[in-house]
């Protein structure tokens, strides 16, 4: 079968639109046509894999490429169950060039295998953004109220706030609307700022689209289930209800969900209060665990939400139902940890108000959760005053005497005021070049290095990412692109040449779901049956497998990795390494060996482990071009 992808290309600033093809001979899916036409057009891409619609679980992500203010090269973010209704279009990816003089709402329609229409339309955003539900959420429903009567069928909106207009780290949010009413289970393309990009590169703060085309998906489930039964004498479904137990609920655990799931198990890794707890002992990180994560935070979620069982999905069709909600909250892990324990947050009321804020100001919450507890951290140890910050209050981080209820709301409520300092620009916030080059200018002035109290991960002159919350080695690794799971993250302890390689591997992996447009949540079939479904659809099976392996290549091929900067980094790897001896009885003589190092001069020690793992991600993904 020939198979190609359609893509809209969309000139922003004239509205003038057209379509290109594009074959199987060089490209399969959203990630590697997305960076190629980011290349060649300066574009922001949203795209779809070719199995959109289909009867494959998890295949109808959203990915959305190009070049992330954020991080400063190339990145691919993406969000849950947006493709379902994107593949309605009948095409593959929209390309966004150009930028539209005044800030506007892209409409896409397509009825009855008609051509796609294309409207820019101007609107004033910031009155929209300051109204009724406020920010991502009022623009939500006021383009579904100007826009919603024109599509015959549900139509799906993208939409930025207030921080794609005045950071770097701002997110795309996506709810579905199912029979005319927008849900609650709010999606994000979060990570990589590309909000940003889409608002200060593109002029378009939103994009509504849908359409009645019924394209030639697959759709034989017999078929399927005859694949699945020949690789695991189970059904489609069987398998697949196998693989998502985590996030749908844990028997085991009596839990579910990643916020569930890794609460429940973290133990003395729990990171909090600006990653400090890596300088506790264990058993002051177990006590915090039991007393404030388990006896109260993850207490209230299983309670609220596990026990009254509410869940959903992202938009598409899904057994996994990973969506964990109570009421209008949705509780995801990373969200919850960087705007919960790293802010010094143990209670549900309160991360629901941080959390609620800063989505709906359109911050990727992760990013946005790892420059809070910084700024906490700096008011706290009194290197920057309330003043400085724009803000009434210094944060209650004393573990003596905590109060989990009190406490927490009064963190949460400094975390709402500096949201909101950071978009008004109080004091000497000012993020608008990011939060990397912006603490190079104020620790100059200052005369000390306030980014060694910040966790992140710096690439090219300014670009700079929060790592993913997990206390390991692999979320600070070299990688052309972080913040994401091109890495291992593991938590055993692995040699740095030996993780470089199995990043690069991990890598491989992840774009083989991602190029095919497909959720990680079903790795555990879709890693290895996509390529063979390919190959039994398409007869392409080999040729998808190298083109993962070149895509891997050709982004590594862009990477500047850029040594830690950051002191707290290099204590964050160093103290890893010591609660793996110490507290796991790791019995590798390797282990010892780089403790000594890191005990006589741990920059240098830290040095060279960060250029191991380089070399080690360099020799995987150095050969396939």
């Amino acid at each position: 079968m020939d198979m190609f992808q359609r893509v809209l290309l969309v000139d922003a600033a004239r509205g003038f639109y057209k379509t290109k093809k594009y074959g199987f001979d060089r490209y399969f899916g959203p990630v590697d046509l997305g960076i190629h036409l980011a290349e060649e057009y300066q574009s922001l891409n949203f795209g779809v894999g070719v199995f959109a619609g289909s009867v494959l679980p998890g295949s109808n992500r959203l990915f959305v490429t190009g070049f992330s203010p954020c991080w400063q090269g190339y990145y691919i973010s993406s969000m849950g169950g947006a493709g379902l209704v994107f593949d309605n279009l009948g095409i593959n990816m929209l390309s966004l060039v150009g930028k539209a003089p005044v800030p506007s709402v892209l409409c896409l329609n397509r009825n009855h295998g008609e051509e796609i229409e294309v409207e820019v339309v101007p609107i004033d955003v910031q009155e929209i953004w300051e109204s009724g539900r406020t920010g991502v959420y009022s623009l939500t429903d006021r383009v579904y109220e100007m826009f919603g009567g024109r599509y015959e069928n549900d139509p799906r909106i993208l939409a930025t706030g207030p921080a794609a207009l005045q950071t770097d780290m701002g997110g795309i949010m996506s709810v579905p609307i199912t029979g005319g009413k927008i849900s609650h289970v709010d999606t994000w393309a979060g990570r990589g700022g590309f909000g940003s990009a889409m608002v200060q590169d593109h002029g378009i703060v939103a994009i509504i689209y849908g359409g009645t085309l019924v394209d030639e998906d697959f759709r034989d489930r017999k078929v399927a289930d005859d694949w699945f039964q020949n690789k695991y004498s189970l059904r489609l479904t069987q398998k697949d209800l196998e693989v998502t137990g985590k996030y749908r609920y844990d028997e085991k655990l009596q839990t579910g969900g990643t916020f569930g799931v890794n609460y429940t198990n973290v133990g003395g890794k729990i990171l909090a209060f600006n990653y400090r707890t890596i300088f506790w002992s264990e058993e002051e990180r177990q006590n915090l665990h039991q007393n404030l994560v388990v006896g109260h935070y993850l207490k209230q979620f299983n309670e609220e939400t596990i026990q009254t069982r509410q869940q959903a999905t992202c938009g598409e069709p899904c057994v996994a139902v990973c969506k964990k909600m109570n009421g209008i909250y949705k509780k995801d892990y990373e969200p919850y940890q960087t705007l919960g324990p790293l802010c010094g947050i143990f209670d549900q009321r309160a991360a629901e108000k941080l959390n609620r804020h800063c989505d709906a100001l359109g911050f990727d919450a992760i990013s946005g959760g790892g420059v809070l507890a910084w700024l906490m951290d700096l008011l706290d140890e009194k290197v920057l005053t309330p003043e400085e910050l724009g803000v009434t209050r210094l944060p209650r981080w004393q573990m003596a005497g905590f109060e989990v209820a009190s406490d927490s709301m009064h963190n949460a409520e400094l975390g709402c005021e500096l949201l909101d300092a950071i978009l008004e620009r109080r004091g000497i916030l000012d993020f608008r070049e990011g939060v990397r080059k912006w603490s190079q200018i104020q620790s100059a002035a200052k005369g000390t290095a306030l980014h060694d109290r910040l966790v992140y991960v710096a690439f090219n002159r300014r670009g700079w990412m929060v790592p993913n919350q997990y206390w390991v080695s692999g979320v600070l690794a070299p990688m052309a692109i972080t913040g994401k799971y091109y890495m291992i993250y593991s938590y055993d302890f692995i040699p740095p040449r030996t993780l470089g390689r199995m990043c690069a591997e991990r890598m491989k992996k992840e774009l083989i779901l991602d190029n095919l447009g497909t959720c990680r949540f079903h790795r555990g079939w879709a890693e290895e049956m996509l390529p063979e479904i390919i190959g039994s659809l398409y007869g392409r099976q080999e040729q998808f497998l190298r083109s993962c392996d070149v895509l891997a290549s050709r982004i590594n091929s862009g990477n500047s990795p850029i040594f830690w900067e950051s002191e707290r980094n290099i204590d964050f790897l160093h103290t890893f390494l010591r609660r793996k001896k110490e507290t796991d009885q790791e019995p590798d003589p390797r282990l010892v060996e780089w403790l000594d190092k890191f005990d006589r001069d741990k920059v240098e020690a830290a040095r060279e482990f960060w250029y191991q793992t380089l070399t080690g991600i360099d020799e995987s993904l150095r050969d396939f071009f």
